[in-house]
């Protein structure tokens, strides 16, 4: 096993409408359909994309959108190694708007795996490179086996409570769920990554060295936004893991990020089609 993604599953119905709707309001979706999607899920499915095959360490429901969460995950050649919960699979619902903007409605806990679950994590000692985007701390710990870890600042609580050393730790510069200050975690990450959307983003070292990027060009007509950020943490992880420096690790994981806007809802697999699921 080359490439891993610990994070979560969430089952989403996605509906292109013409507007947002207004209090009280309703909308007529264009195309409306559904899939497993969500941080871990969507970045799981690009690693294999890019590297050929990745395994996700997850958790899912236990119950019918938990088995096709897994079903999905797996048609589309992601490896699922997933502790089963007694709740129900945690859902999404998207807005698309003519733009490809999307606007998110989430419906239950996050529910990522946790160090306890009966899950292979020695075979994390193998990987190349792993990303985390959600799971307990021991879960975290034992992705810290890995050559290269990536994670997320929307864990910031885990990682603070880890203690491990993060190789990259990727978050925004916009989004206040995603901000991280030099103190925050103890050991300091190695690099931390600051993503601005399509003006690009900075980074900065541990040693004190800075730099940018200019975020990618779409190689097509904008679709929707959704996924957009985790394929650019998805390139970014399978850049480094492949051995690239951090620049130009950053320039590839812009053009995935820059590709996923010209896709269709998660992973751009299916066509969307009106009833369509």
């Amino acid at each position: 096993m080359s490439f891993a993604v610990l994070g979560h599953v969430e089952w989403v119905d996605f509906a292109r409408v013409p507007e947002l709707p207004e209090a009280g309001s309703i909308v007529h979706a264009d195309e409306f359909w559904a899939e497993a999607a969500g941080g871990g899920a969507v970045s799981a499915v690009q690693l294999v994309r890019m590297a050929g095959a990745a395994t996700f360490y997850t958790a899912l429901g236990d119950d019918e959108l938990g088995r096709r969460s897994r079903a999905d995950l797996t048609r589309l050649g992601v490896r699922v190694e997933a502790a089963t919960f007694d709740s129900p699979q945690r859902r999404g619902f998207t807005h698309v708007e003519p733009s490809g903007e999307r606007t998110i409605t989430v419906l239950g806990e996050r529910a990522g795996p946790r160090g306890s679950d009966a899950l292979p994590w020695h075979e994390l000692e193998q990987a190349e490179a792993v990303y985390f985007v959600s799971g307990d701390v021991e879960a975290l710990r034992a992705a810290r086996g890995a050559r290269l870890l990536v994670a997320t600042s929307r864990s910031l609580a885990t990682l603070t409570e880890a203690g491990v050393e993060i190789d990259v730790l990727l978050g925004s510069a916009k989004d206040r769920g995603e901000r991280y200050e030099p103190g925050d975690i103890d050991p300091e990450p190695r690099v931390v990554v600051r993503t601005a959307g399509s003006d690009g983003g900075t980074w900065s070292s541990a040693d004190g060295a800075t730099g940018s990027w200019q975020g990618g060009v779409p190689p097509g007509s904008i679709l929707d936004a959704y996924g957009a950020g985790d394929s650019f943490a998805a390139g970014l992880t399978y850049a480094l893991g492949e051995g690239h420096e951090l620049p130009q690790a950053l320039d590839f994981a812009a053009a995935r990020g820059a590709e996923a806007l010209t896709r269709r809802g998660a992973h751009g697999e299916r066509a969307a089609t009106p009833g369509a699921d």
